[in-house]
């Protein structure tokens, strides 16, 4: 089930946090519970990529994505993920999440995302996310004027931009058999 009450909690604990600019970093603060686990007694894989809402959605509040959002009756989802995996992360471990968006280009908004154990990096994940409307894809230009901003995209890091690439050379759909 999705953690509504923790994302709830997420929200409150930040409501009063100053306004970030767009490529600021929010910081969040979470424990992994029995109910995060998997038969392995660490944090499960599609968990982990749920905590990691708790730390993007609080973001969009306070870089104003989200206000914009409902007062144009946008959505946002989220397009892509890769995530790379290094250190297990066990139950009632504490752990903090970094997130802050590096980029967009003509389609996406591009987010980076850490959960950090003490000064250990356990996962990192790069989202490829979208704002939406009922015609599909709103473009981040359109989502930057919206939110009464008129900048350019810092220029996405090597890895990232390599990523993009690889991304687009995928097939879709994928073979069936």
């Amino acid at each position: 089930m999705y953690p509504f009450l923790r994302l709830a909690k997420e929200f409150y604990v930040h409501r009063n946090d100053p306004a970030l600019p767009l490529t600021g970093t929010h910081v969040s603060h979470h424990l992994c519970w029995p109910w995060d686990l998997d038969l392995w007694m660490e944090l499960n894989n599609g968990r982990t990529l749920t905590l990691l809402d708790l730390g993007r959605l609080p973001l969009a509040r306070r870089v104003g994505l989200i206000a914009v959002m409902k007062s144009q009756g946008w959505g946002l989802t989220m397009a892509g993920v890769s995530v790379r995996y290094r250190r297990r992360v066990r139950m009632f471990d504490r752990f903090h999440t970094r997130s802050r968006c590096i980029g967009w280009d003509e389609r996406f908004i591009y987010i980076e995302q850490g959960m950090w154990r003490g000064g250990e990096c356990c996962n990192h994940a790069l989202y490829r996310a979208a704002v939406t409307d009922a015609n599909g894809i709103v473009t981040p230009d359109r989502v930057m004027r919206a939110m009464g901003l008129d900048v350019a995209s810092p220029p996405l890091p090597g890895w990232v931009s390599a990523w993009i690439e690889a991304e687009a050379k995928r097939p879709w759909p994928p073979m069936a058999e």
